[in-house]
């Protein structure tokens, strides 16, 4: 369904937008492609890359209702990627962060419903389950204004849908290119030695995504079904000769990162690769949708966090998924 298509990425010139896209034009033949983000020099430097003839470069912000307007007109499917992410930065500036992840998310589910898009697909993050810092409440807030989205959509023929993971390796801020730069000094600060995280690549991110785009039959929260790894087996395959330096969990930390909670159980069902966390009150109840997509309902009380994972990576792997990483920089 991708070929052909008018398609916009938002916040496209960050690490995902710009996968998705080597992806969108390696695998598919968009009529056009749309990056709309607010920074032009990444916009620039992206471009140096990718100038193909269906390429657009948009300079916006989603919280300008009218430029998301005009950047919409025409388009089929939207994929929205753009928001604040940094944790510290979201305690200090909350409101900030509200107006680009919650106000956000809503102009552009408006200007969707406007402009006749068909498909919309929004990233979220796996601390947006059972969130204790103010990111996470965002985006929990956001993922149910896209769930909810689909209650006003009317006769318009569109599916809103989210795709909930947890840390990219590699992707800019996260702790892996961190301590390949501390490796340097000898010492690895250690937040927690207890703490564990999911991991998923960009490429399983983005191939997420374009099966949510085919697949999703609007209202979903999808999870993927990825590894998790210990902290301290990180920073040894990073940095084996380096010193462990305990500095204890920053404001808003999870020992161990959540993706679906208790509470979620009861409207979780588990489509294989995939989770999905389908809405209360669905206009499809839960029956009908394992019927017409082969999904089987997980039991009451089932949680996924990644202290309790079945699939841990150890060291090794660790270290030849850093190495590949690496390389492909």
């Amino acid at each position: 369904m991708l070929n052909g298509k008018n398609i916009l990425i938002t916040g496209g010139t960050g690490s995902f937008g710009r996968q998705c896209t080597k992806m969108l034009l390696e695998c598919y033949s968009p009529k056009k492609l749309i990056i709309f983000s607010r920074d032009e020099l990444k916009q620039f430097e992206m471009q140096q890359v990718f100038n193909q003839r269906c390429m657009r470069y948009f300079l916006g912000d989603v919280r300008d209702q009218n430029r998301l307007k005009r950047a919409l007109e025409d388009i089929d499917i939207v994929i929205h990627a753009a928001a604040l992410k940094q944790v510290p930065a979201a305690e200090y500036n909350p409101f900030e962060c509200i107006k680009t992840n919650v106000l956000g998310a809503q102009n552009l589910i408006e200007a969707c419903l406007d402009a006749g898009v068909q498909r919309v697909v929004a990233l979220s993050t796996d601390k947006a389950a059972a969130p204790i810092n103010l990111y996470g409440a965002t985006k929990l807030c956001s993922d149910k204004l896209f769930v909810a989205a689909n209650n006003i959509k009317g006769t318009r023929d569109i599916r809103f849908s989210v795709v909930r993971y947890g840390n990219v390796m590699g992707s800019r801020g996260s702790v892996v290119p961190f301590f390949l730069k501390q490796r340097e000094t000898g010492v690895l600060p250690i937040t927690d030695p207890e703490m564990t995280r999911f991991n998923i690549s960009l490429q399983e991110g983005v191939e997420m995504v374009l099966w949510a785009l085919e697949n999703a039959l609007g209202g979903e929260v999808f999870v993927p079904k990825i590894p998790s790894y210990r902290i301290t087996d990180l920073a040894t395959a990073i940095g084996p000769e380096c010193e462990h330096k305990i500095v204890g969990i920053r404001p808003g930390e999870k020992i161990h990162e959540e993706m679906i909670s208790a509470s979620d159980s009861f409207n979780t069902v588990d489509l294989g690769r995939y989770y999905a966390i389908l809405p209360a009150g669905a206009e499809y109840n839960m029956k009908n949708y394992c019927t017409r997509t082969g999904a089987q309902k997980v039991m009451p009380g089932f949680r996924y966090d990644s202290g309790s994972n079945e699939h841990f990576l150890g060291v090794e792997e660790l270290r030849a998924m850093i190495d590949a990483y690496v390389q492909g920089k």
